[in-house]
């Protein structure tokens, strides 16, 4: 063999070897990738348990009562989570509106935060009254209820308009 040949061959397993370097890396990130989605799908989605599964873990002649009063307080807040949800979309139109008038926005925003807040005391005040009709043990399972939970804990992320992403809920 001559020398350019050898030269040739070099260079031929060298440029084999970096492509074969490059494919390695490329599957390794890619099945690290897919494990890491594995992993997060495998995960609880909320840190604490779901509303009604707190509601099992209580004795079984109250869990009845516990779910109508939740239910109950829920839809009676649910006017006040519809129009803070309605004033802040109302900003977002006005704010990309051509009459953008910030004096407005700013007021919208606050209706909105003063609705949600009605609707929050609501919720809670309901929770504290249905907590102290119960025993102990009882108020122990049902005591993360009074945990503060937004949009994105509850929903989820949102876009600027309030709707979910394109195929969530």
């Amino acid at each position: 063999m001559s020398g350019r040949t050898l030269k040739i061959l070099l260079a031929a397993s060298v440029a084999l070897n970096l492509l074969a370097l490059v494919a390695g890396a490329t599957a390794t990130v890619w099945v690290r990738s897919v494990q890491a989605r594995i992993e997060a799908a495998d995960r609880p989605s909320r840190e604490r348990p779901p509303m009604m599964a707190m509601v099992a873990g209580v004795d079984s002649d109250v869990r009845q009562r516990v779910q109508e009063t939740l239910r109950a307080s829920a839809r009676a807040a649910r006017p006040d989570f519809e129009e803070s949800r309605l004033r802040r979309r109302e900003a977002i139109a006005l704010v990309r509106s051509e009459d953008f008038d910030p004096v407005r926005a700013r007021a919208l925003l606050e209706q909105s935060r003063a609705a949600e807040l009605r609707g929050r005391a609501r919720l809670e005040s309901d929770a504290v009254g249905l907590l102290e009709t119960l025993e102990p043990d009882d108020r122990t399972v049902l005591a993360p209820i009074l945990t503060r939970r937004g949009r994105f804990a509850a929903r989820g992320p949102r876009s600027d308009d309030g709707q979910a992403p394109a195929g969530k809920s």
